[in-house]
């Protein structure tokens, strides 16, 4: 009767270990997809630009010259705003199952006056969620026009710095570092960079993933 109890115990304990590495092995593949989920607006979404010119597409292009197993999805919009992209990312994650999440949003929010706390809300919520699913997460930072307030334009660009500090994510303060003081690097509009302005926004970009050039090797 001890042997019997003995042998059917140890089965159990089989049993639970094969099934604890079933499910362990599951949950590792899930977080080990070899792409990178750009949620972004149109400064991301090649507005008014030929299609394939964008800093999105020179990113590719660069991880394909070093060789790097890791593809981009770009889910950017035109006229997105934070809770546009939270709504939109759980899907994301499930579907892409991203092992990388650039998050690049937030203008329209502040170009609209929303609710700072709001739009900083959405953002970590984005940015947990993200880091929830096994992701790493780089932050972009954006800054608004001084006609705005200059109460309104720092808080706002505070917001993505905290948020980066508190969540220990890798972190780009403004994106349109070396172009917004530039007027020939915008488009008739004003308000949108150029195909010649996306080479700087790509290499602003590739530096911030600076943290993250060892895992874009593996």
């Amino acid at each position: 009767m001890a042997r019997f109890n003995y042998i059917n115990k140890l089965k159990c304990n089989l049993a639970f270990t094969a099934l604890f590495c079933l499910l362990m092995g599951g949950h590792a593949d899930a977080r080990a997809s070899h792409t990178i989920l750009i949620l972004g607006d149109s400064l991301s979404a090649e507005y008014g630009l030929v299609h394939g010119s964008g800093w999105v597409d020179l990113l590719e292009k660069k991880l394909q010259k070093e060789a790097s197993p890791w593809n981009v999805f770009n889910a950017s919009i035109s006229g997105e705003t934070s809770a546009g992209g939270l709504n939109r990312l759980p899907s994301l994650l499930e579907k892409k199952k991203p092992g990388l999440v650039i998050i690049e949003l937030g203008a329209n929010d502040g170009l609209r006056g929303l609710s700072i706390a709001a739009s900083e809300k959405n953002l970590q919520k984005m940015i947990v969620m993200s880091k929830q699913s096994g992701a790493k997460v780089l932050l972009i930072g954006i800054q608004l026009p001084p006609n705005y307030g200059q109460d309104y334009t720092k808080q706002f660009a505070n917001m993505f710095t905290r948020l980066a500090k508190t969540e220990g994510t890798a972190f780009l303060p403004f994106f349109l570092t070396g172009v917004i003081d530039k007027p020939e690097l915008f488009q008739a509009d004003r308000m949108h960079p150029n195909e010649q302005a996306q080479k700087v926004l790509f290499k602003n970009v590739w530096g911030a993933l600076a943290p993250y050039y060892d895992l874009l090797q593996k």
